[in-house]
């Protein structure tokens, strides 16, 4: 496939290219242009076009491009999950429901495109200005960037894209670059629309090359990034010389907490899908430390080890399969240094941890201490460590103990804990018995700490992709300045 720029489908200017390759089997599934700098400051260059383009281009036009994008990812939606499949490595049953949810978001962001109400406000409450009136709106930021994780890219993908364009902004994405070729499919269906030319592009490229020259670009006004949290940092760093509007979704390290009162056997299976069956365990979100109190722990960790040992590992194009392979061989090395670590610190590993190319078994361990890397790191993959508490303070304390902030889980039936962990948890979400792995497109999601600023969802969004523009007019009861005087 080749990228769009200036309303073109080319290769780089320098004619380089990068393999996507299929994470469960090796097999080189299509190739991209390995865009460079100059390809992406071309890009910026035609989104001055787009932006000017977009911003007189009335909401009942972007309304109807969207929910066009919305009927045929609808249409394609089985070709899109074969594709994704193939080129990430997720399992196709999981990705029918991201699809079904980037639908769903570029439907939901087609109707807010009509809804970007401004307000009158009467001056009266100023002496002097009884006879004044201001009316604000909401005007677009111009071009937002899109950087755009390999994790849940088409998804992902819809908020930036989608909330972009409803707000009437020019777009540039920067696709993952392990898997673009989903995204690279739907931009044809926006290139088909009757948005402006130059609305929307997209550059393939490695991230240090094209995402860095668009951040630093002073033609780009938002940057909207879900990624780690170390590029977080580098993109807000470099964004800041330019005072770009920057909006990211980071790490996580997120928490479950499972109460006494809280059935094990049910616990178990909620926790080995929101770890393991769930993006093959690399979400920000996914389950990623587990705090059992005292009297259910070792029922729960029986009840873990059977959900574990019945989950099938295999070719994700097989709807049977709960676990495919991690993005690349790079991706489970790293899970697996990281597992090793953990037993060499002493916990204990009881079940799973092996790797087989870009497969990791999933690793179950106990024996954990809050001190070890096992229990304070993200780790991105299938790896879940269960840690016994007494005291509902300790948990807390320990949920708040992380550089991360982004949601946490509580399992119980008691409504005054329930109410005492969302006024105690710094976290963006808490999630009630329910794996933390979970994302509505309607809510604000994202997180404090090293988990990012601001909130990604239908109605916020588009508050932060667009700007208040105020018009004030002193005198407009009077007539005339001279008249008020």
């Amino acid at each position: 496939m080749k990228m769009l720029i200036g309303g073109e489908w080319r290769d780089a200017a320098d004619s380089a290219v990068m393999e996507i390759r299929n994470p469960a089997t090796g097999e080189l599934v299509d190739t991209v242009p390995a865009a460079g700098e100059a390809d992406a400051l071309a890009a910026v260059q035609f989104a001055q076009q787009g932006r000017q383009a977009m911003a007189g281009t009335p909401a009942h036009v972007r309304h109807d491009a969207l929910m066009s994008v919305a009927a045929r990812i609808e249409r394609d939606a089985e070709d899109l999950a074969a594709l994704l499949a193939r080129e990430n490595g997720k399992t196709r049953r999981e990705i029918r429901g991201e699809i079904a949810a980037a639908i769903r978001i570029f439907r939901g962001y087609a109707e807010e495109a009509k809804r970007l109400f401004g307000r009158v406000t009467p001056l009266d409450t100023i002496p002097g200005l009884e006879d004044g009136i201001a009316l604000t709106t909401r005007v677009p930021r111009g071009v937002v960037v899109a950087i755009v994780p390999f994790n849940y890219p088409v998804e992902l993908w819809a908020h930036k894209c989608a909330g972009a364009l409803a707000a009437g902004n020019a777009l540039i994405t920067k696709p993952p670059e392990e898997c673009p070729l989903a995204l690279l499919r739907i931009s044809g269906y926006l290139a088909e629309t009757a948005l402006p030319a130059n609305a929307h592009q997209i550059v393939t490229g490695v991230g240090e090359r094209v995402g860095a020259a668009l951040v630093r670009a002073a033609g780009v006004q938002m940057v909207a990034m879900t990624g780690s949290t170390a590029t977080g940092r580098a993109i807000a760093k470099a964004a800041a010389e330019t005072l770009k509007k920057v909006h990211l979704e980071l790490g996580g390290n997120d928490a479950t907490i499972l109460f006494a009162d809280t059935d094990p056997a049910a616990a178990a299976k909620a926790l080995v899908k929101g770890r393991f069956s769930s993006g093959n365990g690399q979400i920000c979100c996914a389950v990623k430390r587990v705090f059992v109190q005292r009297p259910i722990y070792d029922a729960v960790c029986a009840a873990v080890l059977r959900e574990t040992a019945a989950l099938r590992i295999g070719d994700p194009m097989d709807d049977t399969t709960d676990v495919g392979p991690l993005i690349t061989e790079r991706a489970a090395r790293r899970v697996e240094q990281q597992i090793a670590q953990g037993v060499s610190e002493g916990a204990t590993l009881v079940a799973g941890g092996r790797r087989d190319g870009n497969f990791i078994t999933p690793a179950v361990f106990t024996g954990v201490r809050a001190d070890m890397a096992v229990f304070r790191e993200e780790i991105f993959g299938p790896v879940l460590p269960l840690v016994p508490f007494d005291a509902i303070d300790d948990a807390f304390a320990m949920v708040n103990d992380s550089p991360y902030g982004l949601q946490a889980a509580v399992f119980t039936q008691d409504l005054a804990t329930v109410m005492s962990a969302y006024r105690r948890l710094d976290v963006g979400t808490v999630v009630i018995n329910h794996p933390t792995a979970i994302r509505v497109e309607s809510l604000p999601f994202g997180g404090a700490k090293g988990s990012g600023n601001g909130r990604e969802g239908i109605h916020d969004t588009l508050i932060d992709m667009t700007e208040a523009r105020t018009l004030l007019i002193p005198y407009a009861f009077a007539g005339s300045a001279e008249a008020a005087a």
